[in-house]
C-alpha cells in the first residue's frame, strides 16, 4: 500500500468511527462478482440495430435508439435488465467487508442486489429504496438504507435505462435528488466501481458545488490508474494519461479526491485495511477462572475490572463471553466507567454474548458454542486472553473453550495478547504468540514484542501488566 492509499485509509477510518461513511457503488463494483457490464448488456441491443458496441461510448443513448426504433416499447430491453441482473450471484469480498462494517448508507446506480444481500449475510437489515413512495417509509430495526437511484432489476420497467428516463429523473424522481443532495452534504462519500459519465449525478455535483462552493465537503473515489496495453502506441498511453490527469483534476473541482490503484482487486485491500483499524477499537477478552493462582481470586478479580474500565475509558468497545470468574469483573468495569462519564451504556461501549449452557434446539451445544465464538471474533481486531482454566470432575483443568477462541483469532488475523502472568492456558499462547511474531509485520514491531515479552515476564505483575496491555492497545 502506498502513502496515498494508507492516507485514504487513514482519513476514511476517522469518517468510519464518527459514523460519517457512506458508500457509493457504480456498475464496476459489482462486475467481479459475475454481472455483465453496461456494454455486454447493451450489445444485443446494438446487434439488432446494426451497430458495433464497441464503438458506441453513449450507451443510454444507444439504448434510446432501440427504443425509438420500436415505438418507445422497451420490453427487450426491460426482459435484458431481468435476465442478467436477476441472477443470484455472491457478492464480492468487498461487499463482505462494507458489510461488516458500521456504514448506514448505500447509493447505487446497480439494479442487482449484491449490497443487499451482503447486509443480510451479516445479519443486518436493509432497508431498499427503488420507488419515491419507498422514501416516505422506514423498515423497522433497519441497520442501513440502500438507495437504488436507477431502480432494481425485479421492477425493470421503472428502471431508469433510456435517455428519457434520464431526461425526466429530475421530475420523476425529485425526491431521490434531495436525498442524495442531503447526503452529500452531511456525509463523506466513498466511490466505488464509478466512472462519473452518469448525467444524474453530475447534475447533483454540480447543484452542490454551488451552493457550497470552497466549502463543500471532501469525498473520495478509487479508480484504476492508466496501464499501457501490450499493442498501445507509446504515445497513445501518454494520450490516456493527460486525459486521466485531467479528468482527476474535474473530480476535485466537484469535491471528490482520487485516489489510484492498479489492479482494481486492490479496492478490496484498501477497504480490508479500513474495516482492520475500525475492528482495533474493539478488544475481545477471553479469560476462564476456577483457580486464580498465584495471585488469588480477589487481586485477580480487581485487575480483570479495572483493566476493562481502562480499556472502556480509553474508548475501546469490549466483547465477552462471559466467562467462568471474568465475566462479571469485565462487566463491572466497563458499566462503572460508562456511568462515571455521563455515558448510555449501548453496544458501542460492551456487547455480551453469554453461552447457553442447556441444549434447547436440535444443534449440539459445542457446535452453537463454536458459531458464538466466530460471531464474536469477526466483529474485534484485538483479542485479550486471561487465565484459562475450569473444574471437570474436581479437577482444575485448562480451558479448551480459550484455546479454541485462540485459534479462530489467530485464523481471522486478530491481534492476540496473552497476558502470560496469569498462567494456564494463557501463559501457553503467550508463549504460541512471542515464537510466532515476526516485529517486521508490524509499525513499531520491536516495541509491540518488548511489551508482549513483558506480559509473561516473572518480574511483571498485574499492575504492571494492566499498562502494559494499555500501552500496547494504543500503539497497535
Amino acid at each position: 500500500m502506498n502513502k496515498e492509499q494508507a492516507r485514504l485509509v487513514e482519513l476514511l477510518s476517522k469518517e468510519l468511527e464518527e459514523g460519517n461513511l457512506a458508500i457509493f457503488a457504480g456498475a464496476g463494483f459489482s462486475r467481479n462478482a459475475g454481472f455483465v457490464d453496461w456494454k455486454t448488456l447493451l450489445k444485443p441491443i446494438a446487434d439488432e440495430l446494426d451497430l458495433d458496441v464497441e464503438k458506441e461510448w453513449d450507451l443510454v443513448t444507444l439504448a434510446q435508439y432501440h427504443a425509438n426504433v420500436n415505438h418507445a416499447n422497451r420490453a427487450k430491453l426491460n426482459q435484458l435488465l431481468v435476465t442478467e441482473f436477476s441472477t443470484k450471484l455472491a457478492p464480492t469480498e468487498s461487499h463482505r467487508i462494507l458489510a461488516r462494517m458500521p456504514i448506514e448508507t448505500y447509493w447505487t446506480t446497480n439494479y442487482d442486489n449484491l449490497i443487499e444481500t451482503a447486509l443480510d449475510n451479516n445479519g443486518k437489515v436493509a432497508d431498499v429504496k427503488y420507488t419515491v413512495k419507498q422514501l416516505a417509509t422506514t423498515r423497522s430495526n433497519r441497520d442501513a438504507v440502500v438507495y437504488k437511484m436507477h431502480g432494481d432489476a425485479a421492477h425493470a420497467a421503472e428502471a431508469v435505462l433510456i435517455r428519457d428516463d434520464y431526461e425526466r429523473y429530475h421530475l420523476k424522481m425529485q425526491p431521490f435528488i434531495t436525498a442524495l443532495s442531503g447526503d452529500l452534504v452531511s456525509k463523506t462519500f466513498l466511490f466505488v466501481g464509478f466512472s462519473f459519465t452518469d448525467p444524474n449525478l453530475e447534475y447533483i455535483l454540480s447543484r452542490v458545488r454551488i451552493h457550497y462552493g470552497p466549502d463543500q465537503r471532501q469525498h473520495h473515489c478509487i479508480l484504476r490508474k492508466a496501464k499501457r496495453s501490450e499493442k498501445e502506441e507509446q504515445a497513445d498511453f501518454e494520450y490516456r494519461q493527460r486525459k486521466e490527469q485531467l479528468f482527476a483534476g474535474e473530480l476535485l473541482r466537484v469535491g471528490i479526491k482520487v485516489t489510484y490503484v492498479d489492479e482494481y482487486e486492490d479496492i478490496s485491500v484498501i477497504l480490508k485495511a479500513i474495516e482492520d483499524k475500525h475492528k482495533r477499537r474493539t478488544i475481545f477478552i477471553s479469560g476462564a477462572a476456577h483457580d486464580y493462582a498465584p495471585w488469588g481470586q480477589a487481586v485477580s478479580e480487581r485487575f480483570v475490572y479495572e483493566l476493562s474500565r481502562e480499556i472502556n475509558k480509553a474508548q475501546f468497545r469490549v466483547i465477552s463471553g462471559f466467562g467462568l470468574g471474568i465475566g462479571s469483573a469485565v462487566i463491572s468495569g466497563v458499566v462503572e466507567q460508562t456511568i462515571m462519564n455521563g455515558g448510555r451504556l449501548d453496544s458501542d461501549q460492551l456487547v455480551l454474548r453469554p453461552f447457553p449452557q442447556t441444549q434447547s434446539g436440535s444443534r449440539p451445544l459445542p457446535e452453537l458454542w463454536s458459531e458464538y465464538r466466530h460471531t464474536m471474533l469477526d466483529h474485534a481486531g484485538i483479542a485479550i486472553f486471561l487465565f484459562g482454566n475450569k473444574l471437570v470432575d474436581g479437577k482444575t483443568v485448562e480451558s479448551n473453550g480459550m484455546r479454541e477462541e485462540f485459534e479462530i483469532a489467530r485464523a481471522k488475523g486478530v491481534f492476540i495478547i496473552p497476558i502470560g502472568i496469569t498462567g494456564f492456558i494463557a501463559h501457553q499462547l503467550w508463549i504460541e504468540v512471542l515464537k510466532d511474531f515476526k516485529p517486521d509485520n508490524h509499525v513499531r514491531g520491536e516495541d509491540i514484542f518488548t511489551l508482549l515479552k513483558a506480559l509473561g515476564d516473572e518480574k511483571t505483575d498485574l499492575n504492571d501488566a494492566k499498562g502494559i496491555t494499555l500501552h500496547l492497545l494504543k500503539i497497535i
